[in-house]
């Protein structure tokens, strides 16, 4: 399909949203890794975080390629979405490094399946390119160790990342549900033509936090009981105040 094709298919603007959507989220990505490269403890952790933040800036670059084949303006298609990004980013501001790593693991692994879900819905060369810049990289494996070795040192932490991690999820299904309220052309993609539908997307967004389950048992926080989270949680908060570090550069 050409540029001109889609630019004239039904999901034209749908797919200009997705992609502008995309974009931001890509760049704010890069900031918030930078962010946390600059207080990662370790020489070794802010090396693999800087590496991330590179890896991060170019799939951006590559929507903000396809965006300019569709003849699209990319300043024009991310500006929409600057202020919901925005915003769940300021509502989630981690506390520390490691709720920065789980942020990136648990709301960015959320993101990611939104994202496929919209472009399943759209023709092949967007879902290859949703694809290829949603990817799995190193993202997982490294948070994924730096969790488990953190838990291991102090368990009390694992309540509060736990409850951390589902805050994460709450914010990203209602930052989604937002964004498909706000701008019809997602609207419409996720509700089979009628925007107005919009309980379909509700249900397309409940199912997308089952893989939750599965990133909460990969980080080792699954199998946390109610009584064990709040008790550990509540110990962790008493020893550590909950102010945010401070963290240079943008706010995403």
């Amino acid at each position: 399909m050409t540029a001109v094709e889609l630019q004239r298919g039904e999901h034209a603007d749908g797919v200009v949203d997705l992609l502008g959507m995309l974009a931001y989220g890509t760049l704010s990505g890069y900031f918030r890794l930078t962010d946390d490269a600059a207080i990662a403890k370790s020489l070794p952790d802010k090396i693999a975080l800087a590496e991330m933040a590179v890896a991060e800036y170019g799939r951006f670059r590559l929507v903000l390629r396809r965006l300019e084949e569709l003849d699209a303006d990319p300043d024009a298609a991310m500006r929409p979405f600057i202020p919901q990004l925005d915003a769940f980013n300021a509502r989630t501001r981690p506390a520390d490094w490691l709720e920065g790593l789980v942020k990136t693991y648990v709301g960015d692994g959320f993101s990611a399946d939104f994202y496929r879900t919209i472009a399943d819905l759209l023709d092949s060369q967007t879902q290859a390119l949703v694809n290829e810049v949603l990817a799995d990289t190193s993202h997982s494996d490294f948070v994924i160790v730096r969790v488990r070795a953190a838990i291991v040192e102090d368990p009390s932490v694992a309540g509060r990342l736990a409850l951390w991690a589902r805050r994460l999820v709450g914010e990203a299904v209602g930052q989604a549900q937002r964004i498909a309220a706000e701008r019809e052309p997602l609207a419409r993609l996720l509700s089979g033509g009628d925007s107005s539908q919009l309980s379909k997307f509700g249900r397309m967004v409940a199912k997308l936090t089952d893989a939750h389950t599965g990133r909460m048992a990969a980080l080792g926080l699954a199998r946390r009981s109610a009584m064990e989270t709040t008790r550990d949680a509540a110990s962790a908060l008493r020893r550590q105040p909950r102010t945010a570090p401070r963290r240079s550069g943008s706010s995403g």
